[in-house]
């Protein structure tokens, strides 16, 4: 595994005065992309923008619920007369069994869904957007690929998680927050977050291939991450780091195709940025 390694990009016109963050690049195993891999090499719809109401999210993890709630019932039926040779009552506690599972992940999204559009969050983030959500977002995902909407309703999930995430109001120290992107932003989005990070002092870091998270958070130590990528890596690493650390994540717009020039919103990155690191004032520029 190669060490890091620290760069420092030609500076914009524009920008040449402003405070610039440090930029590391990160080479580890798993590369990004690879979700990716299958892409024909045509334009992608509407222009790599996935965005999608959080309605989209709710209406494709309700669909997952019944059909792991029917997959689990008709596997009970083919096997039941069998179990119930062992003893009657086995078939009847599994079907009971599955019946209070079923209840149980109806009230999880009804929680859900109240707690996003009552502005309250309702539940602990342990058992809300860092706990049993992370895995819902997942099996959602699943069902929206068979149905060829896996992009847009991945970005209405990760967008519920945000919304529910940045309602906590977390801050950290100086140092304690480190923002995370892929090598294929685009030079503009790229000028763009190093002003930003520069401006509040928050190191950046690019990784070239995946596992990004897993080795920084352990190298650096921090309390909070704000991290960039599509919607696929997205939900890779927020499966893998959010239950253990607090993190928001920036989607990106992939007008080029994925890997290649991609663009962000950078007035939602600051507005992150500068939520975390509230006690630490941005750094103006020298007087000319």
């Amino acid at each position: 595994m190669a060490a890091p390694q620290t760069a420092t990009p030609r500076p914009s016109p524009s920008s040449a005065s402003a405070p610039r963050a440090q930029l590391i690049h990160i080479e580890v195993d798993r590369r990004l992309g690879h979700e990716w891999d299958e892409w024909n090499g045509r334009a992608l719809p509407g222009g790599g923008d996935f965005s999608a109401a959080p309605g989209m999210f709710f209406r494709f993890a309700a669909l997952t619920i019944a059909a792991v709630t029917g997959a689990v019932a008709l596997l009970l039926y083919l096997i039941g007369p069998r179990l119930g040779t062992l003893s009657p009552l086995v078939p009847r506690i599994l079907w009971i069994a599955l019946a209070v599972f079923a209840l149980v992940q109806w009230l999880y999204l009804g929680v859900l869904a109240a707690s996003l559009y009552s502005g309250r969050s309702l539940l602990p983030e342990r058992l809300l957007e860092r706990g049993p959500y992370l895995q819902l977002m997942n099996y959602t995902s699943l069902i929206a690929r068979a149905f060829g909407k896996r992009d847009w309703v991945e970005h209405a999930a990760i967008d519920v998680y945000n919304t529910l995430a940045e309602r906590r109001g977390r801050t950290v120290g100086k140092g304690e927050l480190l923002v995370l992107i892929p090598r294929c932003l685009s030079k503009q989005a790229l000028d763009g977050v190093l002003e930003i990070a520069g401006r509040y002092a928050v190191p950046v870091f690019v990784a070239t291939r995946g596992q990004l998270a897993r080795r920084v958070i352990k190298e650096r130590r921090p309390r909070a991450v704000v991290a960039v990528a599509c919607e696929r890596d997205m939900m890779t690493g927020l499966r893998d780091v959010a239950g253990k650390l607090p993190v928001l994540g920036l989607t990106m717009q992939l007008p080029n195709g994925p890997c290649r020039d991609a663009s962000i919103d950078l007035v939602q990155m600051e507005k992150w940025v500068q939520g975390l690191v509230a006690e630490h004032k941005p750094q103006r520029a020298p007087a000319s």
